[in-house]
Parts: structure tokens; sequence; C-alpha cells
């Protein structure tokens, strides 16, 4: 009684938070292109299965991602086998991305624009490297209390030094391909580590160590993909152009397709859960704490997470596309800069990892920050990117001075902002681009720059997810020095 209570709290939140597309696609539709939106019963059901997804999906993390990562850092810190945690730690970053399917898609893409001489298995191999190598460092800076602003700053240092360096057709695609490294599984697990980990050693505070894994793990392969993109402009060679892969799914069963579906979910899952079964079982030699309820969690998680995906494919993705296209059609560079500003700020608020870490930052903080108010600044800081990212695929522009300009005016708030925000602000900037943004936003990126004469689809094209990931650390940056400032000013008037 107490899960089906819970699930219904969740239902109805998830609900909510889908409100926001549902407004923007019925102003766009009804106001702008005064026309019904194409089979709006099969949108409505979309809706309710997202809904139905969302809440499975944040039930099962709390009955399993959340408690068996912290377990597994708490059990590495208490039996002194940190020599463990090293390799576990590249492990689960590397089985995390090598099979994340928002990478997948970008490397395919990326493929079949650059006429194969980008191979988007070697780019895969390369993030999820960068993956595995950037979390055995965070993990080394929890371990010996390195500051994480140094880190970033002198990482971004590194980013915007190879950007100078390399080809502008790689440029977009590595910040591209950084922000699509954290989805809705690896967010929280690896969120629920260091927070674990951070707990569990004298001296470390839950909030201000325990985030900024996934900030580093975001960085990182910027740098990797750049230096594979020198490489390959540099001695590499165009290859045979890839076939655009045709819907193998669309001559199937109905039953048939979706089981496909939801065997390839568990593809893309099961090795990060071979990482955590090994080492709880063979490196640890323990049994997992309730393993019928972190099981049913899993399953939850599996299934909730196939559902919200449906229901994306069924309502959101071909609407949104559709959109797009009518935009681009009308040539209004307005409209479409207010669509992208509406959308952005729509699809964040809906974002399930958004939702688990913004609670998890509610839970864990001493400073009274609010989860709503959290997923409000974030939403807020991606409409922006967004908006400035279409603006610039419309009047044209080199993407590096962009994203240059962006990271300037982050290290420069990581220089007077509250240090205890600064990892999870870089983290929330992770967690923007991930099952409902990534797809409707490169879409966009990839349209704009097709459509729009003098434009290039890989070198313009791609970007937009760059900077939905820069903009709401300036964000979140401004409202941890607001909430700081705000009680001062009111000691101030009395």
């Amino acid at each position: 009684m107490e899960h089906l209570s819970q699930f219904t709290r969740e239902f109805s939140k998830a609900l909510r938070n889908l409100l926001p597309i549902v407004v923007v696609v019925a102003v766009f539709q009804l106001a702008v292109f005064r026309r019904m939106p194409e089979n709006p019963a099969q949108l409505v059901a979309g809706l309710l299965i997202v809904g139905v997804g969302i809440a499975l999906f944040l039930q099962g993390l709390d009955l399993s991602v959340f408690p068996v990562g912290k377990n597994l850092s708490n059990q590495f810190t208490r039996r002194g086998a940190l020599g463990l945690l090293l390799p576990f730690g590249f492990a689960i970053g590397f089985a995390a991305s090598v099979a994340e399917p928002a990478l997948i898609a970008v490397a395919e893409q990326a493929e079949l624009i650059s006429e194969g001489r980008i191979d988007s298995l070697v780019l895969r191999l390369v993030v999820a490297v960068s993956v595995g190598l950037v979390l055995v460092l965070g993990i080394l800076r929890i371990l010996r209390g390195w500051a994480v602003h140094r880190l970033l700053i002198g990482g971004y240092a590194l980013v915007l030094a190879a950007t100078f360096v390399a080809p502008q057709e790689i440029v977009g695609l590595a910040y591209d391909s950084g922000g699509v490294t954290t989805n809705v599984v690896t967010v929280p697990l690896v969120a629920a580590i260091g927070i674990g980990l951070a707990s569990s050693i004298r001296g470390r505070s839950a909030f201000a160590d325990g985030f900024g894994l996934v900030a580093l793990c975001v960085m990182v392969p910027m740098i990797g993909v750049q230096l594979y993109g020198i490489w390959v402009y540099t001695f590499g060679e165009a290859g045979d152009a890839p076939a655009a892969r045709a819907e193998e799914s669309a001559d199937l069963p109905g039953a048939l397709e979706h089981l496909l579906g939801l065997a390839e979910m568990v593809r893309d899952v099961a090795p990060m859960v071979v990482v955590v079964l090994f080492f709880q079982y063979v490196a640890l030699r323990r049994r997992l704490s309730h393993p019928v309820r972190v099981t049913v969690g899993f399953l939850m998680v599996l299934v909730g997470l196939y559902a919200f995906v449906v229901g994306l494919k069924m309502g959101l993705f071909p609407l949104g596309t559709q959109m797009a296209e009518q935009l681009i059609e009308r040539g209004v560079p307005a409209l479409i800069l207010l669509f992208a500003l509406l959308i952005g700020f729509a699809t964040t608020m809906a974002e399930p990892a958004l939702v688990a870490i913004a609670e998890q930052a509610e839970e864990i903080s001493p400073t009274g920050i609010n989860a709503t108010a959290l997923r409000l600044v974030v939403a807020t800081g991606v409409a922006a990117g967004i908006t400035l990212g279409v603006y610039r695929i419309v009047v044209g522009g080199p993407l590096h001075y962009y994203i240059m300009g962006s990271y300037a005016v982050v290290l420069l708030l990581i220089l007077v902002a509250p240090k205890y925000i600064v990892a999870l602000a870089f983290d929330l900037g992770g967690v923007t681009t991930s099952e409902v943004t990534v797809p409707l936003v490169t879409a966009l990126g990839i349209g704009l720059a097709t459509a729009i004469e003098g434009r290039s689809p890989l070198v313009d094209g791609f970007g937009l997810i760059a900077f939905a990931s820069i903009f709401p650390i300036i964000t979140v940056l401004v409202y941890a020095m607001a909430l700081e400032r705000i009680p001062r000013l009111r000691k101030e008037s009395s």
C-alpha cells in the first residue's frame, strides 16, 4: 500500500512536470500554426505513458540505484578496499558510457554527416575511456580532498586550449559528446557513489564533496573527442558514407517490437549491473542487502525507462520534429528563437535525472536549497543556452567564440560564488542533456543548419547540447549567490 501511494505521488508530480511541454505545444499549434496536432489521442496517450515511466523510474531508483551506490562506497571505505575503488570507478564509467543511447545517436549522426571520416564506434570508445579515467580522477578528488573548482578551472582551460587547435568540424561534436555522456541511469548512480563516498570519509561534506563526478564526466570527453578530431582531420581520410539506418522494426508485430525495445534497454543498462554485481560479490565478497527489493527496483527502473522512451516516441518526438520543420519553413527567426526558449525550459522541467538530483541536493543541503526552485533555475539556464545556440545558427558566427565566451563567464563566477555550490552546479549542467532534451535539440540544430543557406550540418548543426550544459551552470551559481545575499540584505535593512 505504501509503494502504491508513493507511485501515485510520483505519477502526479510527473504529470505536473510535463505540463510546460503541453502548454508550449498547445500555444504554437493553436496560436502560431492555427491547426490541431496530428493524432491528439496518441499525443495524450504518449504523455500518460511518459508519466507512468517517470514514476516507476524514480521509485525504482529509491529502491535500487541510490542504496546500492551508497552502500558500495561505504563498503569500500569501511573495509579499506580503496585500491578496488579506482578500478570500480573506471569500469562503471566505461560501462555506463559505451552503451549510452544518446551517445550512440550522436555518434551515428556524426559518422553520417562526416561521410565516414568520423567512425561512430571509435568515437564512442574515446568518450567511454575518457569517462572511465575521469571517474578515477573524481574518486581520487574525494579521497584526497582536492577542491573541485581547481580541477574544473584547469580542465576547462585544457578544453578551451584544445578548441583553438581542433578543426572546426569537430568542435561542436566534441562539446555535444561531453553533454550526452550523462543519462537518466548513470547520473543517479554516479551521484550516489560520490555522495556515499563523501559521507563515509571523516572531514568530507556529502554536499560540497559528494557532487562533482558528473561534472568531470562531462568535461574530459570534450578534450578526448577534440584530440580524436585533430588526429582524424590531420591523418584520416573520408570513408564510405554509411547509409541512413532504416527502421528495422517497421514491419514487426507490435508486441515483438516492444519486446525488442525492452531487450535493447536491458542491453544498455546491463554493463553497469554486471560491474556492480562483480565488485559486490567477487571483489568485496559480500551479498547485496535486501536483494529482492534491489532486484524489483532495477526492474522498475528498466520498465519505467522503457515506458518513458515509448511515450516520447509516441507523442513528443514526432510532434517536436514536425514543429521544428514548420518553424524552419516559415523562416521567421523570432518564432524559431521563441520556440527554442520555451521548448528548452519545458523539456528540462520534465527531465527525470534532474528531478532525482535536485531532490538529492535538497535532502543533504546545509543551506536550505529547494528542489523545485533548483529545477526552475536549471530550466531557465537551458532555455537561455539553447536560444543563444539557435541564434548563432541563424545569424552565423564561429561556435568556439560563443563557447569560450560562455565558459569565461562560468570561470569568473566560480571565483566569486560559494564554493559549496560549484560541484552541484556543474553536475546539474550535465543532467540537463538526457533522454528528453537531446533528441529534440539535436533535431532542431541539424534541421536549422541544413535549411539555412551557408550553414554546414557538421560544423553548425552540433553545439546546442553544449549550450544547454553551460548556461545552467551560470544560473545555478547566480542562484547560490542570491541565496547567500538575501539574508545579508535583510539583516542590513533591519
